[in-house]
């Protein structure tokens, strides 16, 4: 692992380490030192931290469901007010709101479930080539002539991503990519080793990277994606169901697919397998697609 890897993934467990100021009350740092527009990932992920705070550890997130509001500022810090709606033998509830400039910009509810044998069953992880052979994404926009904004570069940073080939046929966009966090079990410093016996962390920060390219699954069909011209999109709302705690320093296979969009909307779909084929966590998103007409058109 390189110095600079490392240090990203550091300053990622930070930045979704929530601080607590006031009873329910947590403040997330900013992303960024310059204004932007704050990355929707980000406030899922920093509001789920604030929602486990104080629940019972033998009580792990297994689902959230987060709408978003309206568009936050990544340079400056978000409120996040924790009302705990419920605690019962087996589940607990939490809302969040978050909060900038006195305004909402998500609101999110998250249920926790004590530890429980059952009936199990799991759609099996579709037949796809392993990571160390599929390339590097940033390699493979270059290949494609094709380049990152320098703030999506910052954001993914703290991540190895690889796109598997393309899935040909069938009515269904689709596309699958490997990633992981960009640190080796063996090259880790004390701070993320500690991601293995945390699952909150790992939760938190598996909502981190499920907001990656899930919704532009939904210009597929068009040839289009998130950064083409005229193209803009910002993500509505988005759920997750976690299934188990996710192993986010080990390779996690990411299906997506968008059975529909329309009125200026996509839905997708993904499923989060880890190598060894295990269902993980199950993710939905309805993200706003506008496309402006270009001249001549």
């Amino acid at each position: 692992m390189t110095e600079p890897a490392r240090l990203a993934v550091e300053e990622l467990r930070k930045l979704l380490t929530v601080e607590e100021i006031d009873t329910g009350i947590f403040r997330g740092a900013a992303s960024a030192e310059q204004p932007g527009r704050v990355y929707g990932g980000q406030v899922v992920a920093q509001a789920l931290a604030a929602a486990a705070r104080g629940i019972d550890p033998e009580r792990q997130a297994h689902s959230l469901h987060a709408y978003f509001l309206r568009a936050g500022d990544s340079g400056r810090p978000i409120i996040y007010r924790v009302l705990p709606d419920f605690d019962g033998g087996s589940f607990s509830n939490r809302r969040v709101v978050a909060m900038q400039g006195g305004k909402p910009i998500l609101n999110l509810a998250a249920s926790f479930h004590r530890h429980e044998e059952g009936l199990s069953h799991a759609v099996a992880m579709p037949p796809v080539p392993a990571p160390e052979q599929c390339p590097d994404f940033r390699e493979a926009l270059a290949a494609a002539g094709q380049r990152l904004p320098p703030f999506l570069i910052d954001r993914l940073a703290s991540f190895e991503i690889r796109p598997c080939p393309p899935v040909h046929g069938g009515d269904l966009p689709q596309r699958r990519q490997w990633f992981r966090l960009a640190c080796s079990p063996d090259a880790r410093s004390p701070d993320v080793q500690q991601l293995d016996a945390d699952p909150v962390m790992q939760r938190v920060i598996l909502a981190y990277a499920s907001d990656f390219a899930l919704v532009s699954t939904a210009l597929m069909p068009q040839g289009l994606g998130f950064f083409s011209p005229g193209v803009s999109g910002a993500s509505l709302d988005h759920a997750i169901w976690f299934h188990q705690t996710p192993p986010v320093d080990d390779w996690l296979l990411y299906t997506m697919d968008s059975p529909w969009s329309g009125h200026a909307r996509g839905f997708a779909r993904g499923a989060i397998y880890t190598r060894g084929g295990e269902l993980v966590a199950s993710v939905a998103q309805e993200g706003l697609l506008r496309v402006k007409p270009q001249s001549g058109e």
